[in-house]
């Protein structure tokens, strides 16, 4: 499979080369690549070209042309070469670096243009457009989600880890007023007592016991009923508020949720959202939840080009790298409307701009994604 592998990697750089060469004029468009071809994320270098010679199909023009050069595992050497070979062969725009920890070495190229797939600065900045799906883009659509459901309590959760400033930076920036914020550990030993805490679950067992203590020596039929009801319910009393947004992945966000029923939080009263889990179907299996909303890109299209991938190459693309379709789609439409491009500034659109992912916007120096809201109901992903 390897083997396999690595005859398709060559065989797209050559013909990506090969187009380079051919019929070049002055009116052609050159696209630099830079991603991991090498390394431990080479499968993601390699899941970027790939899509962007389904995007060269699409956009069906013989000007644009794609030079891929690799980037390494944050390797410098490996990127100051590519770059200084991309330069060589004309390359004014680059699709890359795939990782915000590249960025401090590619600034320095300031007569290049970079628009990245990474979601951590989605901004103009310097040279570079970060145009992933940035946390403020998220929280903002949840927001305007739960001002819609009449949501007035909302607390916001957030792991203790290498992230975590990250995250406050950001809410800190967006003002987030009434909101409350809860850090919990990532350790699912430590992270039930937490919520338990959070929620006040042992005053509200104890709530439970002392009301049914009431009714537990009298035999009148009100009486009676009305201890059966207790012996339904885990606690007796509600927590202090209608919603949360947990911002966590994986198994970490099914910890959450798992200690959140456990301390009997009403799924009928407190609405339960996440961050963008790019249609993660193991969400399915956590039987525990009912539904879960959370902002993502456009389903329907997300869904049509993993077919369209698959049917190609047999197998699934990693998520990123419908960023980078919609990259290249962004770059032909500057390049077409301004007839070149220049620096940074021709990609500060005054219109929105309508991608695979959805409809891009740009404010202010800033890049801000129009998201749709989708919740997990009977193990499928509706749209709200």
């Amino acid at each position: 499979m390897k083997k396999k592998l690595l005859v398709s990697i060559f065989y797209i750089i050559f013909i990506f080369n090969s187009n380079l060469f051919s019929n070049e004029s002055d009116k052609t468009l050159k696209v630099g690549l830079l991603a991991p071809l090498s390394g431990p994320h080479s499968q993601i270098g390699i899941s970027l070209m790939y899509s962007l010679q389904l995007a060269l199909e699409e956009i069906g023009d013989e000007d644009v042309k794609i030079i891929p050069r690799d980037s390494g595992n944050n390797n410098k050497e490996k990127i100051n070469s590519a770059l200084s070979e991309m330069r060589s062969l004309g390359v004014k725009i680059i699709i890359g670096p795939t990782t915000h920890a590249e960025f401090e070495e590619v600034k320095r190229y300031n007569d290049l243009i970079f628009i990245s797939p990474s979601n951590i600065n989605p901004r103009f900045s310097n040279n570079i457009i970060s145009i992933g799906v940035s946390l403020d883009s998220q929280l903002i659509t949840l927001i305007n989600f739960l001002k819609s459901q009449k949501k007035s309590k909302t607390i916001i959760m957030y792991p203790k880890n290498k992230y975590q400033k990250l995250v406050e930076d950001k809410l800190q920036t967006l003002k987030l007023e009434g909101m409350k914020k809860f850090t919990y550990s990532p350790n699912p030993e430590v992270l039930t007592g937490e919520i338990e805490t959070l929620t006040n679950y042992n005053q509200r067992k104890r709530n439970l016991e002392l009301r049914k203590k009431m009714f537990q020596d009298k035999e009148d039929e009100q009486s009676v009923k009305e201890l059966e009801r207790l012996e339904q319910l885990y606690t007796l009393g509600g927590v202090n508020f209608d919603s949360v947004i947990i911002i966590d992945f994986g198994n970490n966000l099914k910890s959450v949720l798992t200690s959140l029923v456990y301390t009997d939080v009403s799924q009928t009263d407190v609405l339960f959202t996440t961050i963008n889990q790019w249609f993660d179907e193991s969400i399915f299996y956590e039987n525990t939840i009912k539904n879960l909303y959370y902002p993502s890109v456009n389903y329907k299209e997300f869904k049509k080009y993993n077919n369209k991938y698959f049917k190609k190459f047999k197998i699934f693309p990693n998520e990123i790298t419908i960023l980078a379709y919609d990259a290249l789609g962004l770059i032909y439409y500057a390049w077409k409307k301004n007839g070149e491009i220049k620096s940074i500034n021709d990609f500060a659109f005054k219109n929105k701009i309508k991608g695979k992912i959805g409809t891009f916007s740009f404010k202010n120096g800033k890049v801000i994604q129009e998201l749709d809201i989708y919740k997990t109901e009977n193990k499928k992903f509706v749209k709200f």
